[in-house]
């Protein structure tokens, strides 16, 4: 079951916590992008019909209704099993809303991160808890009852008790899905930058602990389960048949082909990626796609473990990732059932270590 990913990596403002290859720029050179990528789409030798489509960037839902449209118009396959939109609250109309739905949106993925207003004004978004109520209504009057919503453990200024209310507005809300992602600090984003310099700008000296963090996240765990939403994925949780097909097919080593700036692409046996900047993609001479073959036994493993389903290893890859499969039983972070092997509770919070080993054994 093949994909298609399309880049779109313009915003209204750059998120302090965000670490994408997205931002704030001219409104002529956007004008240029869309030109290049829609000449990329229509270049595309297709070998397959896709069946699911991922818009995101970026922040496409500030794409005009009639140009997204035009995009899709482009890629075969409609109706899709899936095609998700991403979107900021905030963007959202009734108008708009039912025009994705024309278009064949059939999911939108809303970045709320939180819904606590002195956290999301430290983020640099200006939505509140009540937008994101409204506009998930103007979606399923438009017949686009798929949603899911983004949160983030770890953002300045977060408490345990800050943290539950969001959760509740999650129980209130009552989406299909959700993700919780724990702050990721590095030099990419603002907030990760001035968090490793020691500084306070972004409210860096008001994040949370790293066991703070932690907590937060199994606290999730607990409350999404008790809604009826399973966890699949170490981020992503969902209620039964409404896991993302589309991001089911990277944890699986399934086709999928990427167009835009960053893009990557998958046949199943080569990866290969756009230029990461918007201005490498829009010059000819630097718009060639790096090509590398995929390192698929290690790869199995490093984004197989991600699926709380786990992987069945072939004979071969037992073998050869016996010591630290091993290693990693005895520390109580794999476990093995009946050929499968998958990541135990306490080896999701340190899934990082399992999976460098595979990679560098």
């Amino acid at each position: 079951m093949a994909g298609v990913y399309v880049s779109y990596p313009f915003c209204a403002q750059k998120c302090t916590y965000c670490n994408f290859a997205s931002g704030v720029f001219p409104a002529a050179l956007q004008e240029r992008y869309l030109v290049a990528l829609a000449d990329e789409i229509r270049a595309h030798v297709w070998e397959w019909t896709p069946q699911t489509v991922y818009f995101g960037g970026g922040t496409p839902s500030t794409l005009a209704a009639e140009e997204l449209a035009s995009f899709l118009q482009l890629i075969p396959g409609r109706p899709w099993l899936e095609a998700t939109i991403e979107a900021a609250p905030g963007t959202i109309t009734a108008e708009k809303a039912r025009s994705w739905a024309e278009a064949g949106i059939n999911r939108v993925s809303l970045g709320v991160q939180s819904f606590i207003e002195k956290e999301i004004r430290r983020t640099g978004r200006k939505h509140t808890a009540a937008t994101v109520d409204r506009e998930i209504r103007l979606l399923s009057d438009a017949g686009i009852r798929n949603c899911n919503i983004d949160l983030i453990a770890g953002l300045s200024g977060q408490t345990e008790a800050s943290w539950r209310e969001s959760l509740d507005w999650i129980e209130r809300l009552a989406p299909a899905h959700v993700s919780v992602y724990m702050l990721e600090v590095d030099e990419n984003s603002r907030l990760g930058k001035e968090k490793m310099l020691g500084g306070v700008r972004y409210g860096a000296g008001d994040t949370p602990s790293d066991d703070e963090t932690a907590t937060f996240y199994e606290t999730a765990v607990e409350r999404l389960a008790a809604m009826g939403m399973a966890r699949y994925e170490i981020s992503n949780f969902a209620r039964p048949g409404f896991e993302s097909r589309h991001n089911l097919k990277y944890w699986k080593l399934e086709p999928y082909a990427g167009f835009g700036a960053d893009a990557h692409s998958f046949d199943g046996r080569v990866r290969t990626q756009n230029p990461e900047s918007i201005e490498e993609y829009l010059n000819p001479a630097s718009r060639d796609r790096q090509e590398a073959e995929a390192a698929l036994a290690d790869e199995r493993f490093f984004v197989g473990l991600r699926l709380m389903a786990g992987i069945q290893p072939s004979a071969d890859e037992w073998l050869r990732f016996e010591r630290p499969i091993q290693r990693f039983v005895d520390a109580g972070l794999l476990e093995t059932e009946d050929g499968v092997l998958r990541l135990t509770k306490r080896g999701v919070m340190l899934s990082n270590e399992v999976f460098q080993e595979f990679l560098t054994t």
